[in-house]
């Protein structure tokens, strides 16, 4: 008898459409497969600007969805780009959604920083899913700098090296479920 398929949802911090982050999170899930069942989100352009005179009981239902999609999965994997040295707003906004409650307490995740430098922007990435408790270490964490010459349009990984650390991550991600 075949066991319960893991759930994870893949966040992309990127609201550009086929996007190298995107294309990351679909190497990953091919990756992941069969074992893995991976719904990745797309829609952070969709969700309310974070206010807190709106985190109540019943807050916008975009925001319910979401916080419902990171609930029922088993871990969660997201994949941003830096802006100007920082998390893009619509990511940020997300989490921001998110810090009232418990939903990342101790939830398995993996965190992907893919831009041209990404240094500044994987650090708030990390500190921010510190604040909201997300079970993550060194080996379920990746900075992919220059990130535009290692993927192409079609979504393949072009360098070695990339798909190999993209690789590494995806089984110590894996590892955490085992």
């Amino acid at each position: 008898m075949p066991s319960k398929k893991i759930k994870i949802l893949a966040i992309s911090g990127s609201t550009r459409s086929n996007s190298s982050n995107f294309k990351i999170l679909k190497y990953v899930s091919n990756y992941l497969k069969p074992e893995f069942e991976v719904e990745i989100f797309e829609d952070l352009q969709s969700l309310p600007h974070f206010n807190p005179d709106l985190d109540t009981e019943n807050p916008p239902q975009e925001i319910t969805m979401f916080r419902n999609k990171i609930t029922n999965a088993d871990g969660v994997i997201i994949c941003t780009p830096e802006y100007v040295f920082s998390l893009p707003g619509s990511l940020k906004n997300a989490l921001e959604w998110c810090v009232s409650t418990t939903i990342f307490s101790n939830k398995n995740t993996g965190l992907i920083t893919a831009s041209a430098s990404g240094e500044m922007g994987h650090e708030q990435l990390l500190l921010v899913m510190r604040t909201l408790e997300a079970k993550f270490n060194d080996a379920t964490q990746l900075l992919i700098q220059g990130i535009r010459g290692k993927v192409n349009a079609e979504g393949e990984i072009t360098s070695e090296q990339t798909a190999v650390e993209l690789q590494n991550f995806a089984e110590n991600f894996k590892n955490q479920f085992l």
